[in-house]
């Protein structure tokens, strides 16, 4: 090997390593990013979780004393208890029928139809539009239609107008994906309609049905925008989180916040288990 060559793998080499320098510099201010956005977007989270077991009537810092006061204070609170099952048991009933409507939906948009375009978008408008102005919207309609504000009337048909669009869109991708030679080779079989459905087609997208559930239950017990316009008497719990924020910054708040928070990411982690478990099903 002569000197040259030598010469020539050295400049090659020093090449490669100033243009690998350019993406250590990248790297780096990816993870100080990276670092940045959790800390932003947890640090609040550990703070309320934080707070939550302060000895102090006062919401904030500094940190007086390890208690658990504040949540026997919200457990042993019947309004808050009673908002609590409101939002349990509002969420669930929504979610499930939510659920029903979008596996309908996403069955009938295997099929090409006229105007399914048009109907897709309509579909889509309650998370397009504002928060605020649906909430109005709703309140008006219930207005001239003579409906009395209720938990499981106003309140219920606002949960289920926003979290059907989201269902949807979780529901109908296992769909899509679905293969078909499965229910046509049924079909030759002699099965019927209701048949390949129930046998064929729900046990394999059962996980992304539950997933689905799940998902719209968590947007529903977090839902607050649209229920504060068409509440009754009776309060699900962000109703009731708000009005002890309006009235007076009560200590109980933080463990409240903690609460909702423990719920809404537990059915949403099973949500991803399922949907995860979706996926691997409609692929196999």
């Amino acid at each position: 090997m002569t000197y040259k060559n030598l010469d020539n793998k050295k400049s090659l080499g020093r090449a490669s390593l100033k243009t690998k320098e350019p993406y250590r510099g990248y790297k780096t201010a990816l993870w100080i990013y990276a670092g940045a956005f959790y800390a932003f977007l947890y640090g609040p989270l550990l703070m309320i979780v934080l707070l939550s077991f302060n000895d102090s009537e006062i919401v904030g810092f500094p940190f007086r004393g390890f208690t658990i006061r504040w949540y026997e204070v919200v457990f042993s609170s019947p309004e808050l208890l009673d908002s609590l099952l409101n939002s349990l048991g509002v969420g669930f009933l929504s979610a499930t029928i939510a659920t029903i409507l979008a596996l309908s939906l996403a069955m009938g948009f295997r099929h090409d139809f006229r105007g399914k375009s048009i109907v897709l978008y309509l579909i889509l408008v309650p998370i397009i539009i504002p928060g605020i102005i649906g909430g109005i919207v709703l309140l008006i309609f219930f207005g001239f239609s003579g409906v009395r504000s209720s938990l499981w009337t106003t309140v219920l048909v606002a949960h289920v107008n926003w979290v059907l669009p989201f269902a949807f869109l979780t529901l109908f991708p296992r769909l899509h994906g679905f293969d078909r030679a499965l229910e046509e080779a049924a079909m030759d079989l002699g099965a019927k309609p209701l048949q390949i459905f129930f046998r064929v087609v729900f046990p394999i997208i059962r996980p992304g049905i539950i997933a689905t559930a799940l998902f719209s239950f968590s947007l529903s017990f977090d839902e607050f925008i649209r229920t504060i316009f068409v509440t009754g008497y009776d309060r699900t719990i962000p109703v009731q989180f708000w009005g002890l924020i309006v009235d007076e910054l009560a200590p109980q708040l933080p463990a409240m916040a903690v609460l909702i928070i423990v719920i809404s990411i537990f059915s949403s982690f099973v949500g991803f288990v399922f949907m995860h478990r979706a996926s691997r099903s409609t692929k196999t």
